[in-house]
């Protein structure tokens, strides 16, 4: 049952109409924001409700938080979860056996549900599973036995893990610990012969330095990265041409920013049915693509094509993705604030802070600051 399929029912259970519960949700929340259609939408399963609206409903429809939403779609339970079941990794070590494919198998598809929840899940929340998975990773790998095509596949899994673990690490604020955990990916997906992942490692160091260091070195690094995989498939070369744009216009490169991205425009529209591409660059859309533009033209002070591209993304980005579409809407709100219009700044702002609630983010915090700099008192 999802959590729409649960609202439905538990409101036809207290004998209200889709109205009726929005009107009590506005009398709870004291802001009149939920109509009869955001009742619908989350019925219907094309909007999910965001935590704070979880607490109004819960009051609304007289049930625990716990009720209302099957506790295992909750993010924070899962990450629980995973912190505390014995990882098959420390099994195997401890057994003493040979690794086989099937060890592989299920390491691979650890990175990938750790990095799906990562869309829902903030770096405070999520460091500290990412970083025992990845440790407990490293173990296996020097302590067990196995072929050389094991060997790779689970170099590979930590490389991957890796690059997680210093995104988590990076968004939630450590920016050393980050570094250690891209550098040592860095060289598992060498180990691995996969060009491609320690591109990306790279490159999402470069984008830590853009954000927190230095915008030169970050410009640097992200072009050496996107050099060394240019035989990788289009999403991946798109992704690594995103990194070098931002520490491009986090620079001040306005020339080199802006041809960079209509070098990330062709590459991933030049993408193919049958192209070979990892699962870690699933996230990047078009959508993704015309955000990192409107980032670029924020920063290199071009509000109007910025609002250009941002309005139309937001009205349609997955309201759960709180992390990212509070980013986003805040990138909308320092548009605002370069031209001028204050009012629709605040009210942006208003959405972020919304967003952000109960989103546990450095990145978040910190964009909040800086555009709260930006306003009149």
């Amino acid at each position: 049952m999802t959590i729409g399929d649960r609202i439905r029912e538990l409101r036809l259970e207290r004998g209200l109409s889709q109205a009726e519960l929005a009107a009590e949700l506005c009398r709870l929340s004291g802001r009149d924001t939920v109509t009869r259609e955001t009742v619908s939408r989350w019925e219907s399963g094309k909007r999910e409700p965001r935590p704070y609206s979880i607490r109004h409903l819960s009051a609304a429809l007289r049930v625990s938080p716990d009720e209302l939403q099957d506790p295992m779609s909750d993010p924070l339970r899962l990450a629980h979860e995973w912190l505390v079941s014995e990882p098959p990794q420390v099994i195997e070590v401890h057994a003493g056996r040979h690794v086989g494919t099937g060890l592989a198998d299920q390491l691979e598809r650890r990175v990938i549900e750790l990095r799906h929840l990562d869309d829902q899940l903030a770096g405070k929340n999520l460091a500290p599973v990412v970083t025992r998975e990845l440790r407990e990773t490293g173990a296996l790998i020097r302590n067990a036995s196995y072929t050389d095509t094991v060997g790779r596949r689970m170099l590979t899994a930590y490389g991957e893990l890796a690059q997680l673990a210093g995104w988590v690490a990076s968004d939630a604020g450590l920016y050393a610990q980050a570094q250690r955990s891209y550098l040592s990916g860095v060289n598992a997906a060498d180990q691995a012969g996969n060009r491609g992942l320690a591109g990306n490692l790279l490159s999402s160091l470069s984008y830590q330095m853009a954000n927190v260091a230095k915008p030169s070195g970050a410009l640097l690094l992200a072009r050496s990265a996107e050099r060394g995989a240019h035989d990788s498939p289009p999403a991946v070369r798109a992704l690594l041409l995103e990194r070098v744009a931002w520490a491009a216009a986090r620079s001040g490169e306005r020339e080199l920013a802006a041809r960079t991205l209509d070098k990330v425009d062709d590459t991933y529209e030049s993408r193919t049915p049958g192209d070979d591409e990892p699962e870690w660059v699933y996230w990047l859309t078009r959508d993704e693509v015309d955000t990192m533009r409107a980032r670029c033209a924020v920063e290199l002070g071009d509000p109007t094509t910025a609002e250009t591209l941002l309005v139309p993304v937001l009205s349609r980005y997955p309201e759960q993705s709180e992390r990212e579409s509070a980013l986003y809407w805040s990138w909308l709100a320092e548009a605002y604030a370069q031209v001028g219009e204050i009012d629709q700044a605040r009210a942006s702002m208003e959405v972020v802070g919304g967003f952000a609630e109960s989103v546990r983010s450095q990145r978040v915090e910190d964009r909040i600051a800086a555009i709260e700099g930006l306003l009149p008192a």
